[in-house]
Protein backbone atom coordinates (compact mmCIF):
# COMPACT_ATOMS: atom_id res chain seq x y z
CA UNK A 1 0.00 0.00 0.00
CA UNK A 2 1.37 3.19 -1.11
CA UNK A 3 -0.84 5.58 1.00
CA UNK A 4 -1.22 4.13 4.72
CA UNK A 5 -0.20 6.86 6.84
CA UNK A 6 2.69 5.46 9.39
CA UNK A 7 2.89 6.56 12.97
CA UNK A 8 5.90 3.94 13.55
CA UNK A 9 3.69 1.97 15.44
CA UNK A 10 1.93 -1.52 15.57
CA UNK A 11 -1.26 -1.50 16.32
CA UNK A 12 -2.59 -4.44 17.54
CA UNK A 13 -5.61 -6.59 17.99
CA UNK A 14 -6.44 -8.56 21.43
CA UNK A 15 -9.83 -10.46 22.74
CA UNK A 16 -12.19 -8.13 24.67
CA UNK A 17 -10.96 -9.91 27.91
CA UNK A 18 -7.20 -9.43 27.62
CA UNK A 19 -5.88 -6.62 29.86
CA UNK A 20 -2.99 -5.59 27.61
CA UNK A 21 -1.74 -1.93 27.85
CA UNK A 22 -0.34 0.50 24.86
CA UNK A 23 3.42 0.79 24.90
CA UNK A 24 5.68 3.40 22.89
CA UNK A 25 5.51 1.00 19.70
CA UNK A 26 2.48 -0.86 19.94
CA UNK A 27 -1.51 0.33 19.73
CA UNK A 28 -3.25 -1.88 21.84
CA UNK A 29 -6.99 -2.59 20.51
CA UNK A 30 -9.56 -4.67 22.65
CA UNK A 31 -12.10 -6.16 20.49
CA UNK A 32 -15.29 -8.67 20.57
CA UNK A 33 -14.95 -9.50 16.95
CA UNK A 34 -11.04 -11.27 16.23
CA UNK A 35 -10.98 -11.25 12.52
CA UNK A 36 -9.35 -14.73 11.19
CA UNK A 37 -6.11 -14.07 11.20
CA UNK A 38 -3.95 -14.44 7.56
CA UNK A 39 -0.32 -15.60 8.05
CA UNK A 40 2.64 -13.95 6.82
CA UNK A 41 5.66 -15.02 7.20
CA UNK A 42 4.15 -16.82 10.54
CA UNK A 43 3.08 -13.50 11.87
CA UNK A 44 -0.95 -13.71 12.05
CA UNK A 45 -2.46 -10.39 10.18
CA UNK A 46 -5.69 -9.03 10.21
CA UNK A 47 -7.00 -9.11 6.50
CA UNK A 48 -7.26 -6.04 4.76
CA UNK A 49 -10.32 -5.03 4.75
CA UNK A 50 -10.57 -4.70 8.68
CA UNK A 51 -6.78 -3.33 8.30
CA UNK A 52 -7.39 -0.65 6.18
CA UNK A 53 -10.55 0.58 8.32
CA UNK A 54 -9.22 0.54 11.83
CA UNK A 55 -6.70 2.41 10.28
CA UNK A 56 -9.30 4.89 8.74
CA UNK A 57 -11.33 4.84 12.01
CA UNK A 58 -8.45 6.39 13.94
CA UNK A 59 -8.04 9.01 11.54
CA UNK A 60 -10.11 12.55 11.37
CA UNK A 61 -8.73 14.18 8.12
CA UNK A 62 -10.86 13.57 4.70
CA UNK A 63 -8.04 13.22 2.69
CA UNK A 64 -5.51 11.00 3.64
CA UNK A 65 -8.60 7.94 4.39
CA UNK A 66 -9.83 9.05 0.79
CA UNK A 67 -6.92 7.81 -0.22
CA UNK A 68 -6.14 5.16 1.76
CA UNK A 69 -9.55 3.45 1.18
CA UNK A 70 -9.45 4.50 -2.68
CA UNK A 71 -6.14 2.81 -3.41
CA UNK A 72 -7.49 -0.07 -1.41
CA UNK A 73 -10.05 -0.68 -4.04
CA UNK A 74 -8.34 0.35 -7.33
CA UNK A 75 -5.82 -2.36 -6.28
CA UNK A 76 -8.50 -5.24 -5.75
CA UNK A 77 -8.00 -5.67 -2.21
CA UNK A 78 -10.92 -5.18 -1.38
CA UNK A 79 -14.23 -3.37 -2.52
CA UNK A 80 -17.05 -0.18 -1.21
CA UNK A 81 -19.48 -3.40 -0.22
CA UNK A 82 -16.95 -5.37 1.38
CA UNK A 83 -16.07 -2.33 2.86
CA UNK A 84 -18.89 -1.11 3.61
CA UNK A 85 -19.94 -4.17 5.40
CA UNK A 86 -17.44 -4.45 7.77
CA UNK A 87 -17.31 -0.63 9.00
CA UNK A 88 -21.39 -1.66 9.94
CA UNK A 89 -20.36 -4.88 11.51
CA UNK A 90 -17.58 -3.24 13.66
CA UNK A 91 -16.48 -0.52 16.20
CA UNK A 92 -18.84 2.65 15.49
CA UNK A 93 -16.55 5.01 17.26
CA UNK A 94 -14.38 7.18 14.44
CA UNK A 95 -16.99 5.75 11.80
CA UNK A 96 -18.00 9.31 10.42
CA UNK A 97 -14.79 9.97 7.89
CA UNK A 98 -14.66 6.71 6.39
CA UNK A 99 -18.48 6.53 6.32
CA UNK A 100 -18.29 9.62 4.14
CA UNK A 101 -15.47 8.57 1.86
CA UNK A 102 -17.55 5.23 1.13
CA UNK A 103 -20.54 7.14 -0.05
CA UNK A 104 -17.89 9.29 -2.50
CA UNK A 105 -16.34 5.88 -3.65
CA UNK A 106 -19.75 4.12 -4.34
CA UNK A 107 -20.84 6.89 -6.59
CA UNK A 108 -18.59 5.35 -9.23
CA UNK A 109 -15.13 6.92 -8.50
CA UNK A 110 -13.04 4.46 -7.97
CA UNK A 111 -9.72 6.35 -7.50
CA UNK A 112 -8.61 8.97 -5.78
CA UNK A 113 -7.62 10.84 -9.32
CA UNK A 114 -11.30 10.16 -10.62
CA UNK A 115 -12.33 11.93 -7.50
CA UNK A 116 -10.33 14.93 -8.65
CA UNK A 117 -11.36 14.85 -11.67
CA UNK A 118 -15.18 14.86 -10.96
CA UNK A 119 -13.55 18.12 -8.93
CA UNK A 120 -12.25 19.66 -11.64
CA UNK A 121 -14.28 18.99 -14.27
CA UNK A 122 -17.15 20.89 -12.03
CA UNK A 123 -15.16 23.84 -12.11
CA UNK A 124 -15.52 24.45 -15.48
CA UNK A 125 -19.31 24.59 -15.34
CA UNK A 126 -19.80 22.16 -19.01
CA UNK A 127 -22.27 20.05 -18.55
CA UNK A 128 -21.16 16.17 -17.04
CA UNK A 129 -19.33 14.44 -19.22
CA UNK A 130 -19.46 10.33 -19.69
CA UNK A 131 -17.23 8.24 -18.37
CA UNK A 132 -15.26 5.53 -18.46
CA UNK A 133 -17.85 4.27 -21.37
CA UNK A 134 -16.17 2.95 -24.36
CA UNK A 135 -16.31 4.57 -27.54
CA UNK A 136 -15.45 2.98 -30.91
CA UNK A 137 -14.99 3.99 -34.28
CA UNK A 138 -16.67 4.00 -37.81
CA UNK A 139 -16.09 0.09 -38.10
CA UNK A 140 -17.26 -0.76 -34.75
CA UNK A 141 -13.85 -1.43 -33.26
CA UNK A 142 -12.62 -0.08 -29.84
CA UNK A 143 -10.87 3.25 -30.07
CA UNK A 144 -10.88 3.26 -25.99
CA UNK A 145 -12.24 3.71 -22.55
CA UNK A 146 -11.38 7.29 -21.74
CA UNK A 147 -12.10 8.46 -18.37
CA UNK A 148 -14.07 11.34 -19.38
CA UNK A 149 -15.27 11.93 -22.91
CA UNK A 150 -17.82 14.38 -24.72
CA UNK A 151 -18.83 11.95 -28.33
CA UNK A 152 -21.15 14.49 -29.95
CA UNK A 153 -17.94 17.06 -30.44
CA UNK A 154 -15.09 14.04 -30.16
CA UNK A 155 -13.24 15.18 -27.15
CA UNK A 156 -11.54 12.89 -24.62
CA UNK A 157 -10.05 13.41 -20.98
CA UNK A 158 -7.37 10.81 -20.32
CA UNK A 159 -5.99 11.01 -16.73
CA UNK A 160 -2.67 9.39 -17.00
CA UNK A 161 -0.33 8.17 -14.66
CA UNK A 162 3.30 8.05 -14.72
CA UNK A 163 3.16 5.15 -12.20
CA UNK A 164 0.49 3.33 -13.95
CA UNK A 165 0.92 3.55 -17.70
CA UNK A 166 4.47 4.58 -18.11
CA UNK A 167 6.06 1.22 -18.72
CA UNK A 168 7.72 -0.32 -21.65
CA UNK A 169 5.21 -1.93 -22.30
CA UNK A 170 2.65 0.76 -21.17
CA UNK A 171 4.08 3.23 -22.96
CA UNK A 172 3.42 2.01 -25.87
CA UNK A 173 0.21 1.21 -25.26
CA UNK A 174 -0.62 4.59 -25.02
CA UNK A 175 0.99 5.60 -28.04
CA UNK A 176 -1.20 2.88 -29.95
CA UNK A 177 -4.55 4.46 -27.80
CA UNK A 178 -3.27 7.90 -29.10
CA UNK A 179 -2.80 6.87 -32.82
CA UNK A 180 -6.68 5.56 -32.42
CA UNK A 181 -8.13 9.19 -31.20
CA UNK A 182 -6.13 10.74 -34.36
CA UNK A 183 -7.84 8.55 -36.19
CA UNK A 184 -10.90 9.10 -35.57
CA UNK A 185 -10.71 12.61 -35.30
CA UNK A 186 -11.01 12.96 -31.12
CA UNK A 187 -9.54 15.83 -29.83
CA UNK A 188 -7.53 14.41 -26.71
CA UNK A 189 -6.34 16.33 -23.34
CA UNK A 190 -3.77 13.90 -21.27
CA UNK A 191 -3.46 15.05 -17.17
CA UNK A 192 -1.04 13.48 -14.48
CA UNK A 193 -2.70 13.07 -11.83
CA UNK A 194 -1.05 14.92 -9.19
CA UNK A 195 -1.84 18.13 -11.02
CA UNK A 196 -5.55 17.69 -10.42
CA UNK A 197 -4.58 18.46 -6.47
CA UNK A 198 -1.27 20.98 -7.27
CA UNK A 199 -3.12 23.01 -10.33
CA UNK A 200 -6.97 22.68 -10.53
CA UNK A 201 -7.63 26.08 -11.70
CA UNK A 202 -5.16 25.26 -14.62
CA UNK A 203 -6.59 21.80 -15.73
CA UNK A 204 -10.05 23.40 -15.77
CA UNK A 205 -8.97 25.82 -17.90
CA UNK A 206 -6.83 23.79 -20.18
CA UNK A 207 -10.53 20.92 -20.35
CA UNK A 208 -11.99 23.89 -21.33
CA UNK A 209 -9.46 25.15 -23.97
CA UNK A 210 -9.30 21.68 -25.20
CA UNK A 211 -13.33 20.98 -25.27
CA UNK A 212 -13.70 24.31 -27.29
CA UNK A 213 -11.26 23.24 -30.23
CA UNK A 214 -12.89 20.07 -30.21
CA UNK A 215 -16.70 21.40 -30.25
CA UNK A 216 -14.73 23.77 -33.38
CA UNK A 217 -13.07 21.10 -34.75
CA UNK A 218 -16.04 18.55 -35.08
CA UNK A 219 -19.60 19.06 -35.75
CA UNK A 220 -20.05 15.20 -36.97
CA UNK A 221 -21.51 12.97 -34.26
CA UNK A 222 -19.23 10.20 -32.95
CA UNK A 223 -21.08 6.33 -32.86
CA UNK A 224 -22.65 5.20 -29.71
CA UNK A 225 -21.30 3.64 -27.62
CA UNK A 226 -23.27 0.47 -29.00
CA UNK A 227 -21.72 0.41 -32.78
CA UNK A 228 -20.24 -3.35 -32.66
Amino acid sequence: MRDMPDDGKIHLLVPHDRQLRNSWFITVERTKRMPDAVLRAGVPLAPVTRAVLDCARRIRAFRPVESMLAEVIQRRKSDVETLSDELEKGCQRGTAVPRRVLATLNSGAHSVAEIRAAEVWRMTGLPEPQRNVPIYDGDGLLIATPDVCDQHIRFAWEIDSFDFHFSRDDYARTLRRNARYAAAGYTVLQTVPSRLTTEPHKVATEILGAWSAAKARSRIPAHSTNAR
